[in-house]
């Protein structure tokens, strides 16, 4: 199965219908190839979700996926040593720090420089790879979408965090897990799958 979110609703390709309420399963067939339908369908709604029924699953996801420029991201799922995680706070909502990988770089280069950028954080040391999320937005008239690949990353650091103002980020902190929970509350469905 593959999932992209648009807003807080969420796109599913599977090989099966789904059974379960609130859930709209669409069979790729009749799409005929235009799956920007799609994102028009989750214009203004709130709650829904539509599943892309194929047979050929991997070949409906690429399609889609063609349809769309595409904007490889990075970021990181950062533990310090009290085992709190690095939360930034972007546009009004709790987020990880994450951003666009340069094409110099690799995506695992991308990811620690964007967490450093974005919150003044150092020492940082992948310790695994996590999930891919993808979600798309609208941007000079055209819909794209953004792939994030996450890493898990652990950090000694024990100095003043930094949010990078100039990207929108109001504050950069360490949150233990009552906070964590908290703060999900008010953060984006990729973010909150991620966890």
């Amino acid at each position: 199965m593959y999932k992209v979110f648009f807003n807080e609703n969420p796109i599913t390709f599977s090989s099966e219908a789904s059974i379960e309420k609130g859930i709209e399963n669409v069979p790729a067939t009749i799409l005929g190839g235009n799956y920007k339908l799609l994102v028009d369908r989750l214009l203004g709604e709130e709650n829904l979700h539509i599943n892309v029924v194929s047979d050929k699953l991997a070949k409906s996801w690429e399609d889609f996926k063609n349809h769309f420029t595409l904007i490889e991201a990075a970021g990181g799922f950062v533990l310090n040593e009290k085992k709190e995680t690095l939360c930034i706070h972007r546009l009004g909502k709790w987020d990880l720090p994450k951003g666009k990988v340069e094409i110099h770089e690799s995506i695992e280069e991308g990811a620690i420089r964007e967490v450093e950028e974005e919150t003044g954080v150092s020492g940082l040391v992948i310790t695994k790879p996590l999930s891919t999320t993808y979600h798309i937005f609208k941007r000079n008239g055209r819909y794209k979408i953004k792939i994030t690949y996450w890493f898990k990353m652990h950090t000694t650091f024990d100095g003043k965090l930094v949010p990078e103002i100039k990207e929108g980020i109001t504050k950069a902190k360490w949150l233990g897990k009552k906070k964590v929970d908290k703060a999900l509350k008010n953060s984006y469905a990729n973010i909150r799958e991620l966890f």
